[in-house]
């Protein structure tokens, strides 16, 4: 089973951010760095329950750990029926917390 992956406004404007955050230092980085997002948005598509749960207590809000570098991002979403991944929010490992 391919479910589909959507993204709240939050979400994407987390990858914005984070995309014009390495544009401004390096524009192959900034490129890399998305592809690398976009696989593991493709992963999503067929394996979401095979990311951590974020939570105990909601066993449908998980998150997925892309590798970039020596880090990487964040993504937590939640698997909201059985054909649809709202992606929430997405942050470098670096990052405190999601915004």
């Amino acid at each position: 089973m391919s479910y589909r992956v959507r993204y709240t406004r939050e979400a994407k404007e987390d990858l914005e951010r984070l995309y014009r955050f390495l544009l401004d230092q390096d524009l192959l980085v900034a490129r890399r760095a998305k592809d690398a997002i976009s696989k593991g948005m493709e992963f999503l598509k067929d394996f979401p329950f095979a990311c951590r749960k974020a939570t105990s207590e909601n066993p449908f809000l998980r998150e997925m750990l892309i590798s970039f570098g020596h880090n990487g991002y964040v993504v937590l979403f939640e698997i909201e029926d059985k054909t649809t991944v709202t992606i929430l929010a997405i942050r470098h490992q670096r990052e405190a917390d999601y915004h």
